[in-house]
């Protein structure tokens, strides 16, 4: 295997670029899992890596054909809209929306799973930019998997800090689900241009700055709204009752 200095350069940058691009990704995987119980979230993000890190290789292998699938991002796009609208006008009102919601059982899976299945798919959708990326920057197949993988590492410890975040201040739910609406316009707006429906693209710094923007103006927010007790047993039993109340 060839080896350079510099290859480990590169990894450096791909790491750091993997965090930025996948700071919205981060934001939606946190709100995906945020409605398991606390002992199963931790849990479903372990099983996410591993399907991220398997997607990861398969896919640099294949970076070229990436080009061509388009369409995952109009999917992607549905999905997070859909989000984002259930959040704003399918939840009730502000107290509502901000509540915990636990998560649902889908396609046959039990809710576990099924949360774990929607990780794996919002990874897939997230992962197209930064592999194309990562592709460009170095020809080696083992730096670009490297930077990569160490890169969903990363950003999965920054899920973590995000869980703790939102479960401490549940103000920040409505600015995430802001931030996963413009995600889910940026992914709409980047498929029409492939398609070449517009030509008018999306700056990637000028989005990243948006999602920064509207996190911190939402912690502002949240903080004068004020903190809640983050006791786990609190938590615990909140879900259990929201279960029950279901069947």
């Amino acid at each position: 295997m060839n080896v350079h200095p510099s290859d480990f350069l590169t990894i450096a940058l791909l790491v750091l670029l993997e965090g930025l691009l996948s700071a919205d990704n981060a934001l939606v995987l946190a709100m995906l899992v945020l409605g398991l119980p606390r002992q199963d979230q931790k849990k479903s993000l372990r099983y996410g890596i591993a399907g991220a890190f398997a997607f990861r290789i398969i896919a640099v292998t294949l970076a070229i054909h990436l080009i061509r699938v388009a369409w995952i991002k109009l999917i992607g796009a549905a999905y997070l809209m859909y989000l984002a609208y259930q959040h704003f006008f399918a939840a009730g009102g502000t107290e509502a929306r901000r509540e915990v919601k636990p998560a649902r059982p889908w396609l046959g899976l039990s809710a576990f799973w099924a949360t774990v299945v929607k990780v794996e798919l919002t990874d897939i959708v997230f992962a197209v930019d930064s592999i194309l990326v990562a592709v460009a920057m170095s020809p080696k197949i083992w730096v670009v998997i490297t930077g990569g993988l160490l890169g969903i590492v990363t950003m999965r410890m920054v899920i973590g800090k995000l869980l703790s975040l939102v479960r401490r201040y549940p103000a920040l739910v409505d600015g995430a689900f802001i931030i996963i609406a413009w995600v889910g316009l940026k992914l709409l707006l980047e498929f029409l241009r492939a398609e070449g429906v517009i030509e008018f693209e999306v700056n990637k710094w000028f989005s990243f700055a948006l999602i920064v923007a509207i996190f911190l103006l939402s912690y502002v927010y949240a903080r004068r709204s004020g903190a809640v007790s983050d006791d786990e047993d609190q938590a615990e039993a909140f879900l259990m009752r929201e279960r029950a109340e279901k069947r």
